[in-house]
């Protein structure tokens, strides 16, 4: 578990009363401080007000669902998100990561299993944190893979977890083409299929962040028919 002074803080998200407590217990025997949700709309209103380092959260939620909630929560937090679901397609997962999780457990799963995934996500994140090459410039951008940040000037913005993967594994391959197939699988951990439209999505969020005029980008560059190309 992450290795700070304070407990880490949990969330639990599961409209269904005896899964939040079995989850809820399990993380606290792990040193979590846990709150609990039991739809959509609290858990995205209990992240903003008292944000937690982990969100364990249910797709199937009575208002909005677990891929929803996931992507509001992106929008102002980088808190890592383990999602629980009845389903296990390729499909299922593609949207839960292109809405910004970071790892799937499906149910019914053994509590061996959920452990071993939520501290799979936090040796990742410490991996990332201790990596020997913190800071590299793509342009005029500076980017600090230890503080998931990208800054020029005074102007700073946000990175998450799979945006600095990408831009990491990119910057390896610089001015050479890497392939969609290949960036799916090293990035992500999943196999390409036809309707992934996942690496495209975080493309184009890249983009957004790093690109003067997006339509006509400088350093992410598109290969047609083969896949993306980083250009310093």
């Amino acid at each position: 578990m992450p290795g700070t002074t304070a407990p880490p803080r949990a969330l639990v998200v599961d409209d269904a009363a005896e899964n939040r407590m079995l989850v809820s217990a399990l993380l606290i025997q792990q040193g979590f401080t846990v709150a609990q949700a039991a739809d959509g709309e609290d858990a995205v209103q209990q992240a903003k007000a008292s944000p937690p380092d982990l969100i364990v959260l249910d797709i199937g939620l009575p208002d909005i669902d677990g891929v929803e909630v996931c992507r509001r929560v992106r929008d102002f937090s980088d808190a890592h998100v383990l999602m629980l679901t009845a389903q296990d397609t390729e499909l299922d997962k593609v949207v839960g990561f292109e809405a910004g999780a970071d790892d799937y457990v499906t149910k019914p799963f053994s509590v061996a299993e959920l452990i071993a995934r939520i501290n799979a996500i936090f040796r990742r994140q410490a991996r990332m944190v201790t990596h020997s090459d913190e800071i590299f410039t793509i342009g005029t951008w500076q980017i600090n893979a230890r503080k998931h940040t990208m800054s020029r000037g005074r102007t700073s913005k946000r990175l998450t977890f799979y945006e600095l993967e990408v831009l990491k594994l990119l910057r390896e391959r610089a001015d050479e083409t890497v392939s969609r197939d290949e960036l799916l699988e090293k990035v992500w951990g999943i196999q390409a299929s036809p309707t992934s439209r996942t690496v495209d999505n975080f493309i184009v969020k890249l983009r957004r962040k790093l690109e003067e005029d997006q339509k006509n980008p400088r350093h992410i560059l598109t290969v047609y028919g083969l896949g993306y190309k980083l250009v310093p």
